[in-house]
């Protein structure tokens, strides 16, 4: 779960859980419209359903190779992870209370671990 300023305001919520890496090449979107995308000074570009308006995914242009899918977004079963990270957690609403389970790791600002060897150590990581 991150809550950063920009993963709260495209969830609507206390921060958003971005916690699926996808190749990007296998990323499949189905309809017959293309998802909107939208590029910040910070680098991540969004993509929206260009119907609703949902975020959809991420892309970032120093990892081509993947996107970063919201799970809120994916409609396949994912499985459960054995637990949760939160990172950024510094960057939360004041009012946000302490969330997850008693092992959940809290992070200032981001973990060192990439996201690719955490489904790897997880045993989650599915080709």
């Amino acid at each position: 779960m991150c809550y950063c300023r920009r993963c709260r305001k495209l969830s609507g919520a206390i921060g958003a859980a971005i916690n699926v890496i996808a190749d990007a090449p296998t990323l499949k979107v189905e309809g017959e419209l293309e998802p909107t995308r939208y590029e910040t000074s910070e680098g991540p570009v969004t993509a929206f359903c260009p119907r609703c308006g949902s975020p959809l995914f991420l892309e970032m242009a120093i990892w081509p190779d993947w996107v970063y899918p919201f799970a809120a977004a994916v409609d396949t079963p994912l499985p459960e992870p054995p637990h949760h990270i939160h990172v950024r957690w510094t960057e939360r609403q004041p009012w946000v209370p302490a969330i997850g389970g008693p092992d959940d790791p809290h992070f200032e600002d981001n973990t060192d671990e990439s996201m690719i060897d955490w489904h790897d150590r997880m045993g989650l990581a599915q080709s």
